[in-house]
């Protein structure tokens, strides 16, 4: 999963980095964390001394990629030449409670472009393609089709402007909140900590309601909407948010190109974080919902800066564990092969292992994982060792003491799968494509992994 991203991110152009694991508390809290999210560190000498020194000036894991991100843009603006378009694919780390889908520690595959003052806005199309197409790709492992749901928060916020509500981010928090707690909470809620009337707070969640294909459908819906509420269209606010509309509307042309109804406008994705000034992305797998949104990401024009100079940027986030964990619950045996090889080279004797070696680096000069029997035990006891591994082939080279012309004499392979065996030339012989020669296919040719 980890090659297929690289591969798809340097197709596009991005450039991989890796970052320290550590950040100062400041660092960590410029997006809004708790420090019951934040891993702290301490020396074993000054544990029972941590309140002693502000939480800001202590050390802790980070739990994205993004502070890192900032912290290093800025570090590195002379080396840079922007827009800068970044991968970056790391462990973090964050205090979550253990559940299905859910870890302390995991893998996160980062893309980002990064501008110097400004960044232009086909970016917030592009970026959500990129990972459409990794995601793509990964339906070759198992996992379901994906869908990219996207908002934009010009849009949300030149709507609820329009219709009297000013406190845009704690609306943004209440609504975000929808697929948790409910409409009626949501609702409540607005009307409590928002300043919103009851019918502002319908017309909140008459725009989440509003999810959409089609460019021209979207902008009919949404100025339907607008109608019914009274909405000035000669008024900035509707100015705004018709930005917002165009926006998405672009995205969902070009996703078009590459999948029908690869991306849906979904007014109800808020993403609650207030440093999101753009398009906002998340992303489900079709019959796997309750995994929840497995990339997310958007457009931050604020969270980078170095005094009053800017780095506006777009960026996505990958889950890849909480993928893996969905692959190792439904792809059964597929997924837990122990070995990565593909066949597994017999010995008959300790006198022509090197025979065997042959044969092994043949194969995996054309790109086929082998390995070579540990050793020299009767040829069951080897194939019930390719077995366990998962291992599907076991090649029996040539039987240096068979009779001439017998079916030893020849290099045989057997499928242990399957049962089946056949005489095999070690320069021609392909597996099957299920459990076979590693692929990453690159437009209409394939080019081998590396």
């Amino acid at each position: 999963m980890i090659d297929t991203l690289r591969n798809v991110f340097e197709l596009h152009g991005f450039m991989g980095i890796e970052t320290r694991a550590v950040e100062t508390g400041a660092s960590l809290l410029k997006k809004g964390e708790t420090s019951k999210q934040i891993y702290l560190l301490s020396r074993l000498q000054d544990v029972g001394h941590e309140s002693d020194e502000p939480l800001a000036e202590r050390l802790g894991l980070h739990f994205d990629l993004t502070v890192p991100l900032s912290r290093y843009v800025v570090e590195h603006t002379g080396d840079l030449t922007f827009p800068f378009k970044r991968w970056q694919i790391q462990k973090v780390w964050r205090g979550e409670r253990p559940q299905e889908g859910r870890f302390r520690e995991f893998v996160q595959a980062d893309i980002d472009v990064v501008g110097n003052g400004t960044l232009p806005d086909h970016y917030e199309v592009e970026l959500p393609l990129v990972m459409l197409e990794a995601m793509e790709r990964f339906q070759a492992f198992g996992l379901p089709q994906a869908t990219i749901h996207v908002n934009n928060r010009k849009l949300s916020e030149g709507f609820y402007r329009a219709i009297g509500l000013s406190d845009v981010e704690a609306v943004l928090r209440e609504v975000d909140k929808l697929d948790k707690v409910g409409e009626d909470e949501v609702v409540k809620s607005l009307m409590q900590y928002c300043s919103a009337n009851r019918e502002q707070a319908q017309a909140c969640l008459k725009l989440a309601e509003i999810r959409e294909y089609e460019p021209h459908a979207l902008r009919e819906k949404f100025d339907a909407l607008c109608h019914s509420y009274d909405v000035d269209t000669t008024s900035e606010h509707y100015a705004l948010a018709i930005e917002g509309v165009e926006t998405v509307s672009m995205i969902l042309r070009e996703a078009e190109k590459v999948r029908s109804h690869a991306v849906i406008a979904d007014l109800a994705i808020a993403r609650g974080l207030d440093y999101y000034t753009g398009s906002v992305y998340e992303t489900s797998l079709e019959g796997a919902e309750e995994l929840g949104s497995v990339c997310s990401g958007g457009r931050y024009d604020n969270l980078v800066s170095q005094g009053n100079k800017k780095y506006p940027g777009v960026g996505l986030s990958i889950g890849l564990s909480r993928m893996l964990s969905y692959l190792l619950h439904t792809q059964g045996a597929h997924a837990n092969r122990q070995s990565p090889a593909t066949v597994l080279v017999g010995v008959w004797n300790e006198e022509n292992r090197d025979a065997s070696n042959a044969i092994a680096r043949t194969l995996r000069s054309r790109q086929i994982a082998s390995d070579v029997a540990p050793t020299a035990q009767k040829i069951g006891k080897q194939i019930r060792y390719a077995s366990r591994l998962g291992i599907p082939y076991v090649w029996l080279p040539a039987d240096p003491n068979a009779e001439p012309g017998s079916e030893n004499a020849t290099d045989q392979v057997k499928n242990i799968i399957t049962g089946e065996q056949m005489s095999a030339d070690v320069n021609t012989w392909v597996p099957a494509s299920e459990y076979g020669k590693q692929e990453i296919v690159v437009g209409s040719e394939s080019a081998p992994a590396q």
